[in-house]
């Protein structure tokens, strides 16, 4: 759905006027487009510790130009505030910041960067966790980390997003994968996010294609964000099998036609999906996306006990189950990845939504339950919590919470779901196993929840 405020804005009458009246001024994000092969165009510049060593040796991967800033600059062509160019994209290893004196260094480092962004510009600050430090002292410093990156993410404008990953000891290796993504317009719409690392055996062999040799199923795949997933897991090498209730079949079928892919129409929620699903994918498959959900709003008050059985069937109990099963039959291969497509509001509640945020919640908590236990087969399990996103369903909000919506978060606009399929995607890599237990929020760091 078309955001006629964005159109506005960005118009020369329409900047006139929002600059004049003091209104908000979203921009057009840059997102991925088909045909680009270097995941940075335009300046990359690296600054701080060890890890940012690490990040100079396959930084001419990512992009043509590389920088650095800092006391001892890293590569040979260093970065002047005043005179050297704008930057598109940014990364500061703060993990050696480990006491108080030294957080004065992110003030150091960041202050001459702000008017220096180009559209669309994505940071990134490395530290390690706060949890994996014995002198509490430093790890009250890279805690710290986090309210500088989420409050300098506010701060950001153009369509800039900002990232902190704590990098676990082992876990250097799987900094390209983060990089390539985080610093993309893949990552167009995730900001202000706080992600860990932890030390992960896999590699992407062909960053071209990262998901070839590797099957998928991606449940709810007929339309709208499902449908999204599939393309976006396809153009990224996968073989794809697409599942969604019988009533969706017509547009199932098509789907899969045009992406090469198999199809499985199936109700998820009866009692004997688990055995028809293991029955349909014989050779097992990689990647696990449970993405089918449904909405009925009521408040609780007024929450029919029909309405509450439904949700809680549909969105977090055939997830369980059917991955269960999966697991249990050997059907998930070892080092797959389960993406379990959560919510805000399961994060910070909605009004009238005590079914739906309740199944969200479920989600993220079953990642984290679970993430140690399947850690021993190699498999990762992630949350990626969407915020407001251009959809059917979001078209048919009431007007004013449309609005609302879109613009209560720092990137003041709805994500597409394209945006979503990334951060999917990106989870379903092979060296994204060095992400498990956590939830992914792809909100444009809207202003609800943490």
């Amino acid at each position: 759905m078309s955001d006629r405020y964005i159109d506005f804005v960005n118009s020369s009458l329409g900047q006139r006027l929002v600059g004049a009246l003091g209104l908000p001024s979203p921009v057009r994000l840059e997102r991925w487009q088909a045909g680009r092969l270097r995941p940075i165009e335009g300046p990359l510049l690296i600054g701080g510790g060890a890890l940012a060593e690490q990040v100079n040796r396959f930084a001419a991967k990512l992009t043509d130009t590389v920088f650095s800033y800092g006391p001892e600059p890293l590569v040979a062509s260093p970065w002047i505030p005043g005179t050297g160019p704008k930057v598109k994209a940014v990364v500061f290893d703060a993990s050696e910041l480990l006491h108080t004196d030294q957080l004065k260094q992110l003030r150091e480092f960041f202050q001459p960067l702000m008017r220096s962004l180009e559209h669309s510009a994505h940071v990134v600050i490395l530290g390690r966790a706060p949890q994996t430090l014995s002198d509490p002292f430093a790890a009250s410093a890279q805690r710290a980390l986090e309210g500088f990156s989420r409050s300098l993410a506010k701060e950001l404008r153009n369509g800039a997003t900002l990232q902190l990953l704590y990098v676990d000891e082992g876990a250097e290796a799987q900094l390209e994968g983060a990089l390539r993504f985080f610093l993309s317009p893949k990552s167009a719409y995730i900001s202000g996010q706080v992600i860990r690392l932890n030390a992960c055996g896999s590699q992407v062999a062909d960053w071209t294609r990262p998901l070839a040799g590797r099957k998928a199923l991606v449940t709810g795949a007929a339309r709208g964000i499902g449908a999204s997933i599939a393309e976006t897991l396809a153009r990224d090498g996968a073989e794809v099998i697409l599942l969604d209730v019988p009533a969706t079949k017509s547009d199932l079928d098509a789907l899969a036609a045009r992406l090469g892919a198999n199809s499985i129409a199936l109700d998820i929620c009866a009692p004997d999906a688990p055995a028809r699903l293991i029955e349909q994918l014989p050779e097992g498959v990689d990647i696990v996306v449970h993405n089918a959900g449904i909405t009925r709003d009521k408040t609780l008050a007024n929450m029919t006990p029909e309405f509450w059985d439904a949700v809680i069937a549909v969105n977090l109990n055939a997830p369980q189950v059917l991955t269960k099963a999966l697991l249990d039959s050997g059907t998930l291969r070892d080092n797959g990845r389960v993406i379990l497509l959560a919510s805000i509001s399961g994060i910070a509640g909605n009004r009238g939504q005590t079914n739906y945020a309740a199944s969200k919640a479920g989600l993220i908590g079953l990642a984290q339950a679970w993430a140690p236990v399947l850690s021993e087969r190699g498999i990762s399990i992630n949350a990626v919590a969407p915020g407001f996103i251009e959809t059917q369903m979001t078209a048919h909000i009431p007007f004013a919470l449309r609005e609302a919506g879109r613009r209560m978060s720092s990137l003041g606009q709805g994500g597409q779901p394209q945006d979503v399929a990334e951060a999917v995607a990106w989870l379903s890599q092979p060296g994204s196993g060095a992400v498990t237990g956590q939830a992914l929020r792809v909100c444009g760091q809207s202003v609800l929840g943490a």
